[in-house]
């Protein structure tokens, strides 16, 4: 996690996007979801008013971090797709995380009823265009959801009040720096397997001749909707 701040510039981009989507500034309880290392929880702090707060990770590390932005805070360590709050809230927010759901009807149906009437659910996650380089080369994939798949999970609980997708490119100056950056941000998790000398060198030939630009795709969605 101590790389992965300075490796994180598109998350920074959509925390930012996610927070200024929300027309409503001022909630009575928000609960984050993965909040890692604060990123999201530094716009939302300084962009929102609220009385409490819940924060959960998987990683019990990450407490440290919240800890440091918001003192008064309460922070539930766990899977984010089994979390149990004392109450509900007005405000469910999550950064780049809900891609690894694997079924994320399930998930929105559960999230709904953590919610108030009316409460509001936002977060980012990413369209099948996202690292499609990496896919290209290595044939490693997440089961992303394109704007319209995601529009009709979302709508089964939700009414969707703003909904964006955009694309972010970054170039690197060798294929080993992009393996370092993924690395960095938990993308290596992609896999199981353990590369080897060989498994890097094929890697970084396949991706010159492929790309030689040595570019990396971020395919971001933005969604912020309202339970119905």
């Amino acid at each position: 996690m101590d790389k992965y701040d300075e490796n994180a510039f598109v998350q920074r981009i959509t925390a930012e996007k996610l927070v200024s989507s929300l027309s409503q500034k001022k909630f009575d309880n928000i609960l984050e979801i993965g909040c890692g290392t604060g990123i999201l929880t530094k716009q939302i702090e300084q962009n929102l008013v609220f009385q409490k707060y819940f924060a959960n990770d998987i990683v019990e590390k990450s407490k440290n971090y919240i800890d440091g932005i918001i003192s008064e805070n309460t922070f539930v360590c766990g899977n984010a797709q089994k979390i149990k709050l004392p109450h509900k809230v007005d405000l469910i927010i999550s950064n780049a995380v809900f891609q690894w759901f694997e079924n994320l009807d399930k998930v929105l149906e559960y999230y709904s009823s953590l919610l108030k009437i009316d409460g509001i659910i936002a977060f980012s996650t990413f369209s099948p265009e996202n690292f499609l380089e990496i896919r290209e080369v290595t044939g490693l994939t997440l089961n992303y959801k394109n704007i319209d798949e995601l529009k009709e999970i979302v709508e089964k609980n939700f009414e969707i009040i703003h909904i964006e997708k955009f694309n972010y490119k970054m170039n690197f100056s060798t294929p080993l720096q992009i393996l370092a950056h993924m690395k960095n941000t938990g993308v290596n998790s992609l896999t199981e397997k353990h590369w080897g000398i060989k498994n890097v060198k094929e890697f970084c030939d396949k991706y010159r001749e492929k790309f030689p630009e040595l570019s990396l795709t971020y395919a971001p969605i933005i969604v912020v909707a309202k339970k119905k």
